[in-house]
């Protein structure tokens, strides 16, 4: 079992395409936002070439300037 944090707000983030872009996918939103979790992938249901991830996600936080 994996423990959130759910104090910072959390957005759950679904990820819906090829197995590569379902891959990809993460490392990009992860400049951005704080990915605290990622699920397995499940298939998708109409179509097997491809798949879901879900993301959950917290803003960074930005050092003051």
């Amino acid at each position: 079992m994996i423990l959130i944090d759910r104090t910072a707000p959390t957005m759950r983030i679904r990820l819906h395409g090829t197995r590569a872009e379902t891959a990809a996918v993460p490392a990009a939103i992860a400049t951005v936002l704080r990915i605290r979790f990622v699920s397995r992938p499940y298939p998708d249901r109409q179509s097997p070439m491809f798949q879901r991830i879900y993301l959950d996600a917290t803003p960074r936080r930005t050092p003051p300037k």
